[in-house]
């Protein structure tokens, strides 16, 4: 939050966290998906899903673009009190697509895709490690348990950063693991305190990405490394194609995206902070048999095995719209808080854009970048 006093930035945490527990409750860690779904404080949840879409009208001009640029921490710490249960209901504690290969199953795809972030990175034992982004903290328990290191994760997400805690302390994990508030835009961090960061389809929210990447780079000591899978449109997609746009805007307002970038805009904001690009490729950019997007698809084929079922079930677009019915109903009964099917909505728009930016390879969730921090960097 540039330009913004140290006072306003204590006072816009110390609200948030208020209003994070008059919607979530006190034991608001303990509650997963639809069940921490339902308990929510009605009004709380109408108000924040006002936060969340005030800014999703149609409008994709450059106007429209400023304001939800200039509201990115509002916005997003908003889209994340709303769409946090869905998320754990239909992909478990990772929010992150995947590379799949033929026989394995979901959760084994998204266990590899942040082990190979973490080979990638060069994390060890005993590094400190930075995880920017990290959500209710799936990938870093992960990483934490493959690599040996310890991990803060940094979320501007109240709710997010509760539930990471409880999950922590649940598997006996938090000697490795810390979760902290923060703005990736501004960090509290001192200077060269650690020795990688990485991040998991997150940067994606920032309004600027020299500003959160200029932010890793300083809180990185000096030989360090970044390594993040970043959510960018691809050189084939043009901004000044309706087509190619309104794909980008389902995505951007299913995703709580202030503005979707192109992957060039990513590559020049790295090597603009100093970083030194040592990887450059898009893990989705491939023929593989079952794409990143299966999932999301709802095409049969792609289910390889029982557990697969269950996944496909939730996420898929007969799922989807099972999901929307039954919260739908649930609303109107009263046991769903009121705006629930505005954000399973936003959701769906989100799911089809994804997929057809996939299927045109317009959109990548997973442009690998690992990037290196100069040795002399003062």
């Amino acid at each position: 939050m540039s330009g913004t006093t140290q006072e306003e930035t204590t006072e816009l945490r110390k609200r948030q966290a208020q209003f994070a527990k008059e919607l979530h409750g006190e034991d608001a860690g303990s509650k997963t998906g639809l069940t921490a779904l339902f308990s929510k404080n009605k009004s709380a949840q109408k108000e924040a899903v006002a936060k969340y879409l005030k800014h999703w009208d149609g409008k994709t001009d450059a106007e429209a673009e400023d304001r939800r640029l200039e509201d990115y921490n509002e916005s997003t710490h908003s889209y994340y009190n709303v769409v946090t249960d869905f998320y754990e209901y239909g992909w478990g504690s990772s929010f992150h697509f995947s590379r799949f290969y033929k026989g394995e199953t979901f959760f084994a795809s998204v266990a590899r895709h942040e082990h190979y972030l973490a080979y990638k990175a060069g994390i060890k034992e005993g590094d400190l490690v930075l995880d920017v982004g990290c959500g209710v903290g799936g990938p870093a328990r992960e990483i934490a348990r493959f690599t040996g290191a310890n991990i803060i994760g940094l979320n501007n997400n109240d709710y997010q950063i509760a539930k990471a805690k409880y999950y922590s302390k649940k598997f006996h994990l938090e000697d490795q693991l810390d979760f902290v508030k923060g703005d990736f835009m501004n960090m509290d961090f001192e200077p060269a305190t650690f020795d990688k960061v990485y991040a998991i389809e997150a940067t994606c929210h920032a309004p600027k990405l020299e500003g959160v990447y200029g932010e890793i780079y300083k809180v990185l000591k000096p030989g360090g490394v970044f390594a993040v899978y970043e959510w960018v449109m691809t050189d084939k997609y043009d901004a000044s194609n309706p087509e190619h746009r309104k794909i980008a805007y389902e995505i951007e307002l299913g995703d709580g995206i202030p503005k979707m970038f192109e992957c060039d805009v990513a590559r020049k904001a790295l090597k603009n902070v100093g970083f030194e690009v040592l990887v450059d490729d898009d893990l989705a950019d491939n023929d593989d048999e079952i794409p990143w997007y299966a999932p999301l698809s709802g095409d049969w084929k792609y289910i390889q095995n029982i557990s697969d079922l269950s996944t496909f079930v939730r996420t898929s677009y007969l799922g989807r719209k099972l999901t929307n019915a039954m919260v739908s109903v649930m609303e109107r009964l009263g046991f769903a808080p009121e705006g629930s099917v505005k954000v399973t909505q936003a959701l769906e728009e989100a799911a089809v854009g994804l997929v057809a930016g996939g299927e045109a390879k317009l959109f990548t969730p997973m442009m690998l970048f690992v990037a290196k921090k100069p040795l002399d960097a003062k």
